[in-house]
């Protein structure tokens, strides 16, 4: 009897099990991309592949996924159909993220000056439909693993902030997964930056930066990568600066950049101990934020997706607080300014705090209510920010998530 009771212990005590998968997603033919409101530009070629990645872990029987995608959002409208097709996860435990290029397709439904709206949903169909497959590939493939997790600041020319040049947060974080023969299955790589040195006027279709970094990291670790951006609003872009101060928008510079972060990202994780016996725990809750942004509005209640606006002005979303061994992640459903970002970090309390921004959901600019509509240069991020409490209310909601966790 007593043999019986300890090995049920021991089933019940799993050690951590991880699970890789990807996609392509880029269409054929060639969509309009998108890089921001308003109708997306033709495209005529790509560079690389659009791609949708995944990582799934689990853990005395708690199981997650976290899915990167090659959008300038992926809106929870979509996220959900995914969530429908996955089996073995529970939704709430789904993270979907978008990169942030400006030379993807729409995922939003963006209406024009017209009000006709934009996004082809046979295409958006396909890309929920690998989503769930990769998901689900990786859920099936699940062994164990170890991990590690390392953060660090990022050196050398990879990330500005447009509005104010030191203003933005350096630090990189990764994560990786290791087989019993100390073989990469996944390298995730959370770091604050708009993907948009080729943007969306050059008629390409491409990953932009994060592409050249999915296959440095790939040719020199193994296993797959997964990008997930951060706090990179308000304007953490990727610094592209040439010697006269003017930008250079070519494939070359996206190789340099997202090269020198991949290698930035192995540096930091290659410094990273191994943790043998790490817990997973995941936290989810239900934020509602006002929408007070009549461009906002108009998205909201004109796209096709069939976003859900309630009867009070609200708009719902999920948070999540992911607890990985001696790390918290954090999500953000859409692109915080960097101090949001830093004081988010301080708040969260673990070794190392990731944030996920874009996740679940892509809801614009998020703005503390002290910065709101504040500077002449803040005016668009204002606009194209769901309201003033946004802030706030996320702030508040992440807080309470770690507080919950923190069994206070």
């Amino acid at each position: 009897m007593l043999l019986f009771l300890l090995a049920v212990a021991q089933a019940h005590a799993q050690g951590l099990r991880g699970g890789a998968a990807k996609r392509i997603v880029t269409p054929d033919p060639l969509l309009p991309v998108s890089g921001g409101i308003g109708p997306g530009q033709p495209s005529t070629e790509k560079r690389g592949e659009l791609w949708t990645r995944v990582l799934v872990l689990e853990q005395d029987g708690v199981r997650v996924a976290i899915v990167g995608s090659d959008f300038l959002g992926f809106p929870a409208a979509l996220g959900n159909k995914v969530r429908a097709a996955v089996k073995g996860i529970p939704p709430e435990n789904i993270l979907i993220s978008a990169t942030h290029t400006h030379s993807g397709p729409d995922c939003y439904g963006f209406p024009d000056a017209n009000g006709e709206v934009g996004g082809d949903l046979a295409y958006l169909t396909s890309v929920c439909e690998k989503m769930a497959d990769a998901i689900n590939e990786a859920s099936a493939a699940l062994k164990p693993v170890r991990l590690r997790i390392g953060t660090d600041e990022a050196i050398g020319k990879i990330a500005y902030n447009y509005y104010a040049p030191e203003l933005y947060d350096p630090r990189c974080s990764v994560i990786q997964l290791l087989d019993e023969g100390d073989r990469a299955i996944g390298t995730l790589v959370n770091y604050a930056i708009h993907p948009e040195v080729l943007g969306s006027g050059q008629g390409i279709t491409s990953a932009d930066v994060i592409g050249p970094l999915y296959d440095r990291v790939e040719q020199k670790a193994g296993g797959t990568a997964v990008f997930v951006n951060s706090a990179l609003g308000g304007m953490v872009t990727a610094d592209c600066r040439g010697p006269d101060g003017q930008d250079i928008q070519t494939w070359e510079e996206c190789q340099r950049i997202g090269n020198l972060l991949a290698d930035e990202a192995l540096r930091i994780i290659a410094a990273a101990p191994v943790q043998d016996s790490p817990a997973l725990r995941c936290h989810a809750k239900q934020v509602s934020f006002p929408v007070e942004s009549a461009m906002m509005r108009m998205i909201i209640e004109r796209s096709p997706l069939g976003y859900e606006l309630a009867a009070d002005g609200t708009i719902s979303t999920q948070l999540n607080l992911i607890e990985l061994g001696n790390s918290r992640i954090a999500t953000i459903p859409g692109e915080a300014l960097p101090n949001i970002g830093y004081y988010l970090k301080r708040q969260m309390g673990a070794e190392h705090n990731l944030l996920f921004g874009l996740t679940n959901d892509a809801f614009g600019y998020i703005l503390s209510e002290v910065d709101w509509d504040s500077f002449k240069r803040y005016r668009y991020i204002t606009r194209t920010s769901l309201g003033e409490r946004t802030g706030t209310i996320l702030i508040e909601s992440v807080r309470d998530l770690v507080k919950s966790a923190s069994g206070r």
